[in-house]
């Protein structure tokens, strides 16, 4: 996965994405972007398909190298 692949997200899978970075389940990001799981749902399953990644950890990490997830 390229860094320039992270560019073809929407602001708000971004923000999805960075979420997932920090460890968050689909449920604690809906409640903490005040949208429900399955919406949480539908921007994962964008991101994976953008980035041609289904695996959670793999596109976490991508995000963490990308420094798109602020460290705790």
């Amino acid at each position: 996965m390229a860094k320039k692949n992270l560019s073809l997200l929407t602001p708000r899978e971004r923000e999805v994405l960075k979420l997932i970075a920090q460890g968050m389940s689909n449920g604690e990001i809906a409640s903490a972007l005040f949208i429900s799981e399955h919406t949480v749902k539908n921007h994962v399953s964008n991101i994976y398909r953008k980035l041609g990644d289904n695996d959670r950890t793999r596109v976490a990490l991508l995000a963490r190298e990308q420094d798109l997830a602020e460290k705790e």
